[in-house]
Order: C-alpha cells, then structure tokens, then sequence
C-alpha cells in the first residue's frame, strides 16, 4: 500500500498507459480521480476498481479546457484537502505527418491537450501541494521527447516541450518539496499500437534491447515508484521506459 490514503489525479486515465497507472495507484491504496474525456471508458474503469474495494472516482473532463481542469482538481481536493499526486497522461497523437503534412489543426490540438493540458493541471495543483510542502507531479513523455521519430513533427515537438517543462516546474518548486519528474515510454501495446507482423511492429523490436515491446503495465510500475515516498529524493528526473531503445 505505497500510496495509502493519498490523493491521486490521472489525466487520460481511462485507456492504455494511464488505465495501467489508475489501476496501480488505486491497488495501492490511492483514491484516484481519472479525469478522461471517455465518460463510458472512464466510468466502467472506475466501476471495476470500486468492486475490488478500491477507490476510484470518473471526472469527465476535456484536458485542454482550463474552467474543467479547475473543477476536476477542486472535485478531487474535496476529498481531503490536499493533492498528492497528478499524472500529466493525457495526449493527443492524431496522424502520422512530417511537417510539411502536418495541419494547424494537428498543431494546435497537439498543443492544447499535451502541453497547456499539463500546465492547467499542474497549476491547479500546485496550490495544494505548496500549502502542503509536499506533491509528486509525473509528466508522461515519449522517447521521442528524446530521440528524433518519422513523420511525427507536432508529437515529437510537444513531447520533448514535456521535458522542458518538467525541469522548469521541478527548478521553481522544488524549495517546496514538489516533486517533478518525467517517464519516456518507448514502444507500449495499446489499443492504437502497430499490429504484429506489420513493419512498423517489426521496427519497434528491432529498436529495443530486449527484443519486445512493452506493456502499459510496465510504465505504470515506474509511476508507482515516482508517486511513492519511495523516490522521495528523486526530482527533475527523465526516466526511460523503453526496452533499450534510447540506450542505442
């Protein structure tokens, strides 16, 4: 029970990465609040934690929306006054597109929901955890906030700006004890993976050292141990999970 009694944020928490993160945080102990546009998804995860004697809450809520942040951190603190945690999941991905393909549209919605999405959150937080003197913040990026990646110019971007705003908060907060760092995943099975078989699959387990992908499940496990008091002198850290792949 790493996170017993503390109180949990996780933005796009209804599907893949941050589904496995809801699930963690509340089998160990958390009351979690997935802040998910997916109302069906989100309420049938939370649904399924309840029935297992966890605590888990659904705060429909468009990430890339200040006034719905506002009332999805409100909503959680009134569980106990305080903001333990926040998971910074929520993305947009869209097409695949370099940057002479890639739309405005793409552009401002990867900018919307990845990055100002992120601050919103963490804003709102903040003032809960600097009264407090204590918070983790986990910022989910991408290897390829890291490394270059194809036809991907508006992800890639916003995913490496994830990084530069994780050691900003880190370096301003940090005086009170907040803790802000980041996880890379490389190649993780969701529901918007490449098939097995396909040549992109292929690409992916020949980028990594251990010759598979991974499961959302293993992210998550790094975000437990970044949640948990655990890595209590662990900040404005940039953790790799991704087989190998950044290692190359």
């Amino acid at each position: 029970m790493r996170l017993k009694d503390k109180v949990a944020i996780v933005t796009g928490g209804a599907h893949g990465i941050g589904r496995a993160i809801s699930e963690i945080f509340a089998e160990e102990g958390a009351a979690v609040f997935i802040a998910d546009l997916d109302a069906n998804a989100g309420e049938a995860l939370a649904a399924e934690l309840r029935h297992k004697g966890h605590e888990a809450t659904l705060l429909r809520a468009d990430v890339s929306a200040a006034t719905d942040v506002t009332q999805v951190v409100e909503r959680a603190a009134q569980k106990n006054g305080r903001i333990d945690v926040l998971c910074n999941n929520a993305a947009y991905i869209g097409q695949w597109h370099n940057s002479v393909e890639a739309t405005e549209e793409e552009w401002q919605k990867c900018l919307s929901v990845t990055l100002l999405g992120t601050q919103y959150f963490t804003k709102e937080v903040l003032q809960y955890m600097v009264r407090q003197k204590q918070g983790s913040i986990i910022n989910i990026s991408s290897i390829q906030g890291m490394v270059g990646g194809r036809n991907s110019a508006a992800y890639t971007t916003v995913k490496s700006g994830l990084l530069g705003f994780t050691r900003s908060v880190d370096y301003d907060f940090g005086p009170d004890n907040i803790r802000v760092n980041a996880i890379c995943p490389g190649a993780i099975t969701t529901r918007i993976s490449p098939q097995p078989g396909t040549e992109l699959y292929q690409r992916q387990i020949s980028k990594t050292f251990l010759g598979r992908v991974g499961k959302p499940r293993e992210v998550a496990q790094a975000a437990l141990f970044l949640a948990s008091d655990e890595s209590s002198y662990i900040t404005g850290a940039v953790l790799p999970v991704d087989g190998g792949w950044t290692a190359m």
